[in-house]
């Protein structure tokens, strides 16, 4: 129901930058800010929420830049034929010109992040890449993935859960805090399992199409990715439960109670599992974080539980 336009540059994708606000929801007290989380700080709300803008901003663009590369092989896909590019309603020059601004958008918004960080307690001593080093690879990262990683097997998914590895990491350089290895790992984990579904989905589409749409999709099976799959999703599962539990995580948050949210995060993932394997609804994991009620309830109960256990009485 969107304007073309509009369409074209895939808001419903966005929701995946909303990772840039996870390091908000595992907050500690700042070395230097007394016992104030970054959580209760307005300023790392807006921090975090330029950050999530500049990705925005940066995403939109790429898609604009592979949709117009992509456009004749769309045309023969039985619903990648209906996006503005690949059907006429958006020309190309229009697209070019969209990418151009938004890029510019996005160079404005890293800059401003950048230097508004300083103004947060403890931000000249927090460890790590600055914010202003996060676009840019994110971009640099794509364009690998548009004109090489997405011809070449299993690199085109690495791409993928990189990029969100990236999301999460600049979400904590934009509120200056440190993230944890193990949830680092996880986030991994569970992007490269999201897109080996995604695989999984095209390669029983590739009956309906008029030849491969895409090149991996030749060496690419469904007996292939059921052998990744699965491990993918038990490496999710454990290695978020790992996080909750280990000592790093104890230490910094003086409980141990996250682990009350392992059945949470696994109910997410094996319900994921049945979307794919029974409804054949893989091809776009960010649509069915809007319309799969189970999931989108899931995702509330998980936020809110979190910060029950984090921040709620007695804390």
């Amino acid at each position: 129901m969107l304007p073309p336009t509009l369409r074209a540059l895939r808001p419903h994708q966005w929701v995946k930058n909303l990772l840039v606000f996870a390091p908000l929801l595992f907050s500690t007290p700042i070395p230097g800010a007394g016992d104030v989380l970054r959580l209760h700080d307005p300023r790392a709300w807006l921090l975090a929420l330029a950050a999530f803008a500049t990705f925005c901003c940066t995403a939109s663009a790429i898609y604009l830049l592979n949709d117009v590369v992509d456009r004749e092989e769309d045309r023969r896909h039985p619903t990648k034929r209906l996006r503005p590019i690949a059907s006429g309603a958006v020309s190309v020059r229009r697209a070019v010109t969209m990418f151009v601004v938004l890029l510019a958008a996005a160079a404005a918004l890293t800059v401003g992040t950048s230097d508004a960080v300083h103004s947060l307690p403890g931000a000249d001593t927090a460890p790590g890449l600055r914010f202003f080093a996060w676009p840019p690879a994110y971009l640099a990262l794509n364009l690998l993935y548009s004109y090489w990683g997405k011809h070449v097997v299993v690199v085109d998914c690495m791409c993928i859960a990189v990029g969100f590895q990236v999301r999460m990491l600049a979400g904590a350089a934009a509120i200056a805090v440190e993230t944890s290895h193990w949830i680092s790992l996880c986030t991994f984990f569970f992007a490269l399992f999201l897109a080996f579904c995604k695989r999984y989905e095209e390669v029983g589409r590739q009956a309906e199409t008029d030849g491969h749409t895409r090149a991996t999709m030749r060496d690419y099976s469904e007996p292939l990715l059921n052998m990744i799959i699965g491990p993918l999703a038990a490496l999710s599962i454990l290695t978020y439960a790992l996080y909750t539990v280990s000592p790093e995580t104890v230490a910094r948050h003086h409980t141990d109670a996250l682990m009350y949210t392992v059945p949470v995060v696994t109910y997410g993932v094996f319900h994921y599992l049945f979307l794919v394997y029974r409804r054949s609804e893989g091809a776009d994991p960010a649509l069915l974080l809007f319309r799969d009620r189970p999931l989108v309830l899931s995702g509330v109960v998980y936020v809110l539980l979190v910060q029950f256990l984090l921040h709620g009485p007695g804390h």
